[in-house]
């Protein structure tokens, strides 16, 4: 234990054994609600490296971190997290592992899935804060929805060369990335699929140039403006925090809000059904949300348009199907018999008496996602009991 005068005399304790004893002698510092905070990190490449190793130094107690890729070579120049003898392996995986160790106080989960289909709006809403770390626009868009969905902030970062942006927003108020998006935007989140709307496979994935250097004061910038958040201090919410690194030049710009914006559905609160996750089938979750609301359900909306056959005129093969749109190669579009592009047929709802028989999983939707269920006389949200954070779900939100 030191003791030293502070400016007005005043002693000051350090606790040499207390790793956060440096943080909290910031006078608006609470260590106690970083330790109950729960942040959802999308994207471990540069950017979530040193998103997730600072969160993990602040003791940011609850980290979860979406990645579906695995590490490559070209990762190791640019990811504090990563080793050699990491190759191959998951970076989700192997960011928790990297933050576990960097601090045990912190409990950081790896959810090792596609974000636009594999991770339930359960995830969103039970996250204090999103950090995107995200290198394309459409993971962006619908990380975008998800979190105005259920009214939970998100910190949008991204990084070109030596240069980067930081986002701020905070549904439902404000401007949400959307609002700024331009018909170029639109056009080349189209350019990832083929004519028939499915995903492309032979598209190569844009490679953006990066330095360990920009990710490193970029990730820096956004989780500050986390820390702000969470302690309830002003942010730069609904602005863009522009760095370019050639020329040391920084400012911000304030971001237009569209009211006529897609992104600005907010479900409000979901109920959960009891006992009815992702492995029940859709007859499972009609009678008990029937039960629950006391009248019949009628259909189900789904977040992700579900491919359920494929024709081919010329010939007349038909196909049926039941999968994501999102998750389909374009080369399943070929006719079998005549090599021509078959007309994929899509549906956003469920019946009663459509795909009873299938489970909620089969028809592309994730665990602890949300759904919603349209009745007679109104729409109600449900939210499906699958664990998310199996040691956090007693943990509640910062207050």
């Amino acid at each position: 234990m030191i003791l030293i005068l502070s400016d007005d005399n005043q002693p000051i304790r350090i606790d040499d054994e207390d790793r956060y004893d440096s943080l909290r002698l910031i006078p608006w510092w609470d260590q106690d609600r970083l330790a109950r905070c729960r942040v959802l990190v999308v994207g471990a490449g540069a950017l979530g490296n040193e998103a997730i190793k600072n969160l993990s130094l602040l003791g940011v107690g609850h980290i979860a971190i979406v990645d579906m890729d695995r590490i490559e070579s070209s990762n190791l120049s640019r990811s504090v997290l990563y080793r050699q003898s990491d190759a191959g392996c998951l970076k989700a995986e192997v960011a928790a592992r990297h933050a576990r160790e960097s601090n045990p106080t912190v409990n950081a989960v790896a959810w090792p899935y596609n974000v636009i289909h594999g991770v339930g709006l359960g995830w969103f809403a039970d996250a204090d804060c999103v950090l995107g770390c995200l290198d394309n626009r459409e993971a962006r868009l619908w990380v975008n929805r998800c979190c105005w969905n259920v009214g939970t902030p998100w910190i949008d970062a991204g990084i070109q060369e030596i240069s980067g942006v930081v986002q701020v927003f905070e549904p439902p108020d404000g401007t949400c990335y959307e609002c700024g998006m331009k018909e170029a935007d639109y056009r080349l989140i189209n350019l990832r699929y083929s004519c028939p709307l499915l995903k492309e496979e032979d598209m190569r994935k844009g490679r953006v140039p990066t330095t360990p250097t920009i990710a490193s004061i970029i990730a820096g910038w956004q989780v500050q403006e986390l820390l702000k958040l969470i302690h309830r201090l002003p942010s730069a919410a609904s602005k863009a925090m522009v760095f370019h690194g050639m020329t040391n030049h920084v400012y911000q710009t304030r971001l237009p809000r569209r009211d006529d914006c897609l992104s600005h559905d907010s479900w409000g609160p979901a109920l959960t059904l009891p006992h009815i996750n992702a492995q029940h089938t859709v007859k499972e979750l009609f009678q008990a949300a029937s039960d629950e609301a006391q009248s019949p359900a009628r259909r189900l909306r789904l977040l992700r348009d579900l491919l359920i056959g494929l024709s081919c005129r010329p010939c007349g093969v038909q196909q049926d199907l039941c999968q994501l749109r999102s998750a389909t190669s374009a080369s399943l579009a070929h006719c079998p018999q005549c090599q021509q592009v078959m007309s994929p047929a899509f549906t956003s709802e469920v019946t009663a008496d459509t795909f009873a028989n299938h489970s909620l999983s089969s028809l592309g939707i994730p665990m602890a996602d949300v759904l919603q269920i349209e009745f007679e006389h109104d729409v109600r949200n449900y939210r499906l009991s699958d664990p998310v954070y199996p040691s956090l779900s007693d943990v509640s939100n910062v207050s």
